[in-house]
């Protein structure tokens, strides 16, 4: 007898996502994966501002394609009160409501911000994902991941100390803001699961990036003021040897700490550095760095490849790697091993690959297959599953423009 296969875990969540863009698509696209039921309600006629990114091929967007996979699309009139209703009628019967617009005005002014839906829906889950929050004096500031990186810290402390402040180019911030809004959600079930109890997530991508400051804070208290957290360039100013270093062929990352300094000193045959009263802890390590550098990547450039060197490395077990693109992940064995890169398929460009998800479970390990819908997509399925709505009524609402499809 054929084993029945097992449930995604969160088979039966429906979510309403109002969503734009990357930081809320992002969070509603890992609750795909996962199995949740995703209403993705989009403002027509163009829908999620997502569809416009480059890169655009035949007028579909490949950034679209990886953060709305696994969604249904019903694309609304939001200039229409039928259509606000309809958005309403679907918030009141979701087990999770999510949003990311600029100001929480956008939604109250429509009946759908979380106090509107909670009236008719108590148990809802809410989740707002914005730059700055929904309190606060920037809350009605806007902004996306790039001003929310600025506002952080973390960008006055990214590049050469010499140099402009450097940036982060892969949407750090959104994609750091989804991870976040993500986990939440999942405590939130739990909470309620517990005790019935729904509730409000109010998350900014500021403060998700701000979390990430590991050292910056309590280096700069502890030290009464001496160290200031400052663009550092290739080598941390606090600890060493971590850093990029110039390898034979090209730079490389490495980073030991304490009980690994001895691995590198007998890797490169310097097992009189390990001794040496000048470089005896990693911060008398780091106030020479200037010494040190010169000898680790003069040693470095004694081997003919990169390869080479990291093998040699491995050997002793220091922590290292090449710099690869993320072209370079495409073909390379250990993201395949690790289903880190997919290929998709979707109903305009085939066979497109994407980054996989990154949590491994032991159960309900197989991930579903998902496409990105097109816009409007699942109008009729929504209306008449969710609401109970019959074809006819369909049809009526799309031709007194009140729902709308597009080819992409």
């Amino acid at each position: 007898m054929a084993q029945e296969e097992p449930d995604l875990m969160l088979d039966g969540i429906h979510v309403v996502d109002f969503s734009q863009y990357l930081a809320g698509a992002g969070v509603s696209r890992m609750l795909a994966e996962l199995g949740a039921d995703i209403t993705k309600v989009e403002i027509g006629p163009v829908g999620d501002g997502g569809r416009l990114l480059p890169v655009l091929k035949d007028q579909r967007s490949g950034f679209f394609i990886q953060h709305n996979r696994g969604k249904k699309s019903l694309a609304l009139n939001w200039e229409r009160d039928e259509a606000l209703e309809i958005a309403r009628d679907l918030a009141s019967k979701a087990d999770v409501v999510l949003e990311n617009f600029g100001t929480a005005e956008t939604l109250r002014n429509r009946g759908l911000d979380y106090e509107s839906i909670r009236a008719r829906n108590p148990s809802v889950i809410y989740l707002s994902v914005s730059a700055f929050g929904r309190t606060g004096p920037w809350a009605n500031k806007p902004g996306f991941d790039f001003i929310a990186q600025a506002a952080s810290g973390l960008m006055h402390m990214t590049g050469s100390p010499d140099e402009p402040p450097g940036v982060v180019w892969s949407a750090i911030a959104d994609n750091n803001a989804a991870v976040h809004g993500f986990a939440g959600l999942g405590y939130a079930l739990f909470h309620r699961e517990k005790t019935g109890q729904g509730q409000f997530l109010d998350l900014a991508m500021v403060d998700c990036m701000f979390h990430h400051h590991e050292i910056a804070l309590q280096a700069w208290h502890l030290s009464d003021g001496e160290f200031v957290p400052e663009r550092m360039g290739r080598h941390h100013q606090l600890v060493f040897p971590v850093g990029l270093f110039q390898g034979p062929q090209n730079h490389l990352a490495l980073l030991a700490l304490d009980f690994q300094w001895e691995n590198v000193c007998r890797a490169m045959d310097r097992i009189d550095l390990v001794t040496d009263p000048r470089y005896a802890d990693i911060s008398d390590r780091a106030k020479r760095q200037n010494e040190l550098i010169p000898i680790i990547e003069d040693w470095m450039s004694t081997f003919d490849t990169d390869e080479a060197l990291l093998e040699h490395l491995e050997e002793y077990r220091v922590p290292a790697s090449p710099v690869l693109s993320p072209i370079d992940a495409i073909d390379h064995p250990h993201f395949n091993a690790r289903e880190m890169v997919r290929w998709v398929e979707d109903p305009i460009h085939g066979s497109v690959p994407i980054p996989g998800f990154p949590w491994k479970f032991s159960v309900n390990d197989q991930l579903p297959e998902l496409v990105a819908p097109l816009l409007g997509e699942h109008n009729a399925d929504i209306l008449m599953t969710k609401l109970g709505y019959s074809i006819d009524q369909v049809e009526e609402l799309t031709n007194s423009g009140i729902l709308f499809e597009g080819a992409t």
